[in-house]
């Protein structure tokens, strides 16, 4: 009796599984409520909402799992327990058939799983056909957006406001402060209904550039370059925010992300203003020399050495004797003559 009830219950369940997993993938998102607060959020990426679906498929399985193992244990406890005049059955120690169902049923569980799981991991990592690509760089404590080929490099921190109440004893109460904690002074830039590609790497520890809304989460590590990718809905502008996913040091709380996405038109404007801005930024730089060559000069011809005559006189000591070379026109000097020096004479060359 035991061995057809559970037989009967796998079946039923595996059958229930099948057709939940179909009517969920046949079945349009509903609106978010009130309770759809306390579950993931779809996003405004067609990735983040093929990402909700897979979240809420594999959420049901695991309930429609807990309910029938749950009310399986809770039938067996109630209705044959001792007081009922149950008696364990000591004969079974081994059935084929039984093994061979538990067996199968959760592999076919698991494949009918790990299919629409597969193909979305495939869609999170196809960064092929892309319209705009962005290189992102994790620093302690904000972030490098580099737009390649556009001539445009973006540093992002937290905003002054925010980073001025955050100090002990700044006396600025924080609920004052709008976005805090979760505002820049530089946002990333980006076109709706455009393919973007986001090369993320870190300059110095594990950073993770995660924005929600967006389904997101890239670890940006030292040494290596990450893929991701998102295309924001046409309809869907607007301002979005995210965080450092990864604990990277001890402003790690202090790394907002926001992502400013306006329409195509707006972001080509933005764009070009904002590469001649650092262009013209950058040319003066560039004009200034850093270091001024040595100036030219030109050999001048040595004047011929002065002749010199050879004057021999008495030392001022009896016994010693001195010989001094004085140039030629040029009067002896005192220690030449043994006279004493009355008046300092200084020699000039012979010009002639």
């Amino acid at each position: 009796m035991i061995r057809s009830i559970f037989a009967r219950g796998v079946t039923f369940f595996a059958a229930m599984t099948a057709a939940l997993a179909m009517a969920l993938q046949a079945t349009p998102a509903r609106a978010e409520s009130g309770w759809s607060l306390l579950n993931m959020t779809q996003g405004v990426t067609a990735m983040s909402r093929e990402i909700y679906k897979l979240h809420m498929l594999i959420f049901w399985v695991c309930v429609i799992i807990a309910v029938v193992v749950f009310a399986a244990m809770i039938w067996s406890i109630v209705f044959y327990r001792k007081s009922q005049g149950a008696v364990p059955d000591t004969t079974i120690v081994h059935n084929t058939k039984v093994e061979i169902v538990w067996t199968a049923v959760p592999v076919i569980i698991l494949i009918a799983m790990a299919v629409p799981a597969a193909r979305t991991l495939v869609e999170i990592e196809d960064t092929t056909k892309t319209d705009l690509t962005i290189k992102v760089t994790g620093f302690q404590w904000g972030w490098n957006y580099d737009y390649l080929d556009k001539g445009v490099t973006l540093f992002s921190r937290l905003d002054r406001k925010s980073d001025a109440a955050r100090e002990l004893g700044s006396g600025i109460d924080p609920n004052t402060v709008e976005h805090y904690l979760l505002n820049v002074d530089n946002p990333l830039v980006v076109p709706v209904g455009t393919k973007v590609r986001l090369l993320v790497t870190g300059a110095d520890v594990i950073h993770s550039w995660w924005v929600p809304a967006f389904g997101v989460k890239k670890d940006g590590i030292p040494g290596f370059v990450n893929e991701a990718w998102f295309n924001i809905d046409a309809d869907k502008t607007g301002l979005y925010r995210g965080q450092c996913a990864e604990l990277c040091g001890r402003d790690h709380g202090f790394m907002p992300i926001v992502v400013d996405a306006r329409s195509k038109e707006d972001f080509a404007v933005w764009l070009k203003e904002k590469a001649e801005q650092q262009k013209q930024a950058a040319a003066p730089a560039a004009a200034t020399p850093t270091a001024s060559a040595p100036a030219p000069t030109t050999p001048i011809a040595s004047a011929p050495a002065p002749a010199t005559t050879s004057v021999t006189g008495t030392a001022p000591s009896p016994t010693a004797a001195a010989t001094v070379t004085t140039p030629a026109g040029a009067a002896p000097s005192p220690a030449a003559t043994g006279r004493p020096a009355t008046v300092a004479t200084v020699a000039q060359p012979n010009a002639g």
